[in-house]
């Protein structure tokens, strides 16, 4: 009993050594090492100022900017210190009712009809913070902001294919569109505000 005593003794402080300290501290430093970017963050900086994370959906209600996957992390969305989904069945009346909100007013903002509409637009991730959306969201939203901004359409539809992501390795996923990536390239164009996320998720007017 005393030697079986002292073996798992001994155990325990070898394992608590191996995969309590050296093992974590091993994947932070090569997490830093083989991806820097990422492990910090994948924070986004314009100009100087960190504008949000390329990783973390945040909201965008100008008509002047692309608008993002609606959020159910949170009381008010995009609550980046609250992630998760509403855990609504798909039979659930505030679930139905939620959709059947959002997607009447995706036909009064983008002046299209709901059978046009992708489910995307209408239906929270299961995180609340989806920092992407499907091309045809994207594409959806291209009138509107043309209008706004001033600029063809061509120009937007333009700028969308040059921000679309195909799918990894050509096999998994489907092709995305980086929200703040795409509003990022849209500022650099001109005619809008530029809009910024603060550390906290909210966002700011930060220039003219």
């Amino acid at each position: 009993m005393t030697r079986a005593f002292w073996i798992a003794v001994r155990m325990t402080i070898v394992l608590t050594v191996l995969l309590g300290f050296i093992y974590p501290i091993g994947m932070v430093v090569m997490g830093h090492v083989l991806f820097p970017h990422e492990a910090k963050g994948s924070l986004v900086q314009r100009d100087g100022v960190v504008v949000g994370s390329s990783l973390i959906g945040q909201n965008f209600s100008s008509q002047k900017y692309f608008h993002p996957r609606p959020s159910a992390a949170g009381d008010k969305g995009y609550d980046a210190s609250n992630s998760s989904g509403s855990n609504l069945g798909p039979t659930n009346k505030t679930l139905i009712d939620t959709v059947r909100k959002r997607l009447k007013d995706t036909e009064e903002t983008e002046n299209v009809p709901a059978s046009s509409v992708p489910i995307d637009m209408v239906t929270a991730s299961g995180s609340g913070l989806d920092p992407d959306i499907s091309p045809a969201d994207a594409l959806l939203q291209a009138d509107r902001i043309a209008r706004a901004r001033g600029i063809s359409q061509d120009t937007v539809r333009q700028l969308i294919d040059q921000n679309t992501d195909g799918r990894w390795m050509g096999i998994f996923g489907e092709p995305a569109v980086n929200v703040l990536a795409l509003n990022i390239a849209l500022d650099n164009l001109g005619g809008g505000q530029k809009q910024a996320a603060q550390p906290s998720g909210t966002v700011a007017v930060v220039g003219k």
